[in-house]
């Protein structure tokens, strides 16, 4: 679920990249994708620390 969010918003930050979209655009979707990634993390190691 968290894996296919941060696929999504990984590919709009490589296409607002590529149609040279105003900064703000990318940094405010690279930050989203940084938070994503981050609870992603989070999640997989209160996983490990489960198991």
């Amino acid at each position: 679920m968290l894996n296919n969010e941060i696929n999504e918003l990984r590919e709009k930050l490589d296409n607002a990249i590529l149609r040279n979209e105003d900064y703000s655009i990318i940094y405010n979707i690279s930050i989203q994708l940084d938070e994503l990634i981050a609870k992603y993390y989070r999640e997989s190691k209160v996983k490990s620390v489960k198991v």
